[in-house]
């Protein structure tokens, strides 16, 4: 049977597929749609099983709030070149449309949702046939509330962020915070919220550092007294170096190893363990302000926190929640 252009278009319009890809398969099935349609699902289930081991690190990022309910997701890709493609980009919006219409809790219910004559999952793995790339759903956020705000980082959709404030405010004040969430990336709402797991390894990490400083300190002023040069002193290799130059002898060398070690253990068995924990505590206090969403300096006005920018909205507005997801390393 012939296949005319008529019906190549007809099937490209129903699953999305190429013009070459689209009369072969109609071809192949004798000019049968369902038949066709068939065919390019098994290519796709054949691409999707033949790169599942490739990394996908390109993708759309894509934010959507309605009726108080709001969503992030991502459809990943291998490529940029894919990402920009116009028809990927409307996949991903459907597929966040009809997550957020259904108000869909899990990535595993946005899977199962159907989508043309079948479920999103196997839409996804029919658009990976048409591509001939590793495509996955990751990244499925919610937030539910009286006000969310949103932001699709220079609408690039690679990075997109929700708040929900507890009241109704000027809509610039929710669009500022989800960019600040987006530029500064907290890792908790308030101190409060920070999980004690997190807590306990920037203690413990804070403790560490401090003691390798001031241990550190204790080697410099000893080297410094003892008349070496501290960039000679500072590394194996910077003595190595300074040997072949002629800087120093190997009598030095010995010399400068046998202070750095003697004075860095009787420093470290003589910390006094009240002013570690006081250095490690204002640490603490430093990662606290960074990390924190409401302790962080507003991006806009470095004078004030972000708790005070809002407090200065209106007295009793805060931020409730907040969710970012980013398809870049950082």
């Amino acid at each position: 049977m012939a296949v005319t252009m008529a019906d190549i278009t007809k099937l490209r319009k129903m699953t999305g597929a190429g013009m070459m890809d689209c009369k072969n398969a109609l071809t192949e099935a004798d000019g049968d749609f369902d038949g066709a349609m068939k065919i390019i699902r098994e290519k796709g289930q054949a691409v999707a099983a033949k790169r599942s081991d490739r990394e996908a690190s390109e993708g759309c990022v894509l934010v959507k709030v309605a009726d108080g309910f709001g969503a992030i997701i991502a459809l990943k890709c291998e490529t940029d070149f894919v990402a920009q493609n116009a028809d990927f980009i409307k996949l991903t919006q459907d597929i966040l449309d009809a997550a957020v219409a259904n108000k869909c809790k899990t990535l595993e219910e946005v899977k199962a949702l159907p989508m043309g004559d079948a479920t999103i999952a196997q839409a996804v793995t029919d658009r990976s046939g048409i591509t001939g790339e590793k495509m996955e759903l990751d990244g499925y956020m919610t937030l539910e509330g009286p006000v969310i705000a949103t932001y699709n980082h220079q609408n690039k959709n690679f990075l997109c962020t929700m708040v929900v404030l507890n009241k109704v405010v000027d809509a610039k004040v929710g669009h500022e915070i989800a960019m600040q969430v987006a530029a500064m990336n907290p890792i908790a709402l308030n101190e409060e919220s920070v999980p004690q797991n997190v807590k306990d390894e920037e203690m413990k990490v804070a403790v560490e550092k401090t003691k390798e400083e001031q241990v550190a300190k204790a080697v410099e002023a000893a080297l410094k007294k003892a008349g070496f040069n501290l960039y000679i002193a500072e590394s194996e290799e910077h003595l190595e170096e300074g040997i072949r130059k002629g800087e120093i002898t190997e009598e030095q060398a010995a010399e400068i190893r046998q202070l750095k070690a003697t004075t860095a253990e009787q420093k470290a068995a003589n910390l006094p363990e009240q002013m570690i924990q006081n250095i490690a505590a204002g640490r603490m206090k430093k990662f606290f302000k960074e990390s924190c969403l409401l302790n962080q300096e507003y991006i806009q006005d470095s004078k004030v926190t972000v708790a005070e920018y809002l407090k200065a909205a209106d007295a009793e507005l805060t931020v409730v929640d907040f969710k970012r997801f980013t398809l870049r390393a950082e």
